[in-house]
């Protein structure tokens, strides 16, 4: 089966704010058994809007990785981000 990544690109309008989503989405995505692949770090944008935080999730699967953004854990989260920042998500299904 093709693994499922959520791929989030997000700038941070209020750390602290941005402090309290984090603190949620991380509990979330390790209750959905999300994998970290990038949280952060180094980048260089080379094309589009540059983007200060990226972050890609692994799931064991497209459905999981759904399952997970939709969840009422991530979407608590969700709400506490909205004030925190401008962010772009999307889910792309892995090669199996």
């Amino acid at each position: 089966m093709a693994k499922g990544y959520l791929i989030a690109r997000i700038n941070v309008t209020d750390p602290e704010q941005f402090a309290v989503y984090a603190k949620l989405a991380g509990a979330a995505s390790a209750k959905h058994g999300a994998r970290a692949l990038a949280r952060g770090g180094r980048f260089e944008t080379l094309e589009g809007a540059v983007r200060e935080r990226n972050v890609v999730l692994e799931f064991d699967s497209f459905e999981q990785a759904r399952a997970y953004y939709f969840s009422d854990d991530y979407q608590a989260a969700k709400k506490e981000r909205e004030a925190a920042g401008v962010a772009e998500f999307v889910i792309v299904e892995g090669i199996s």
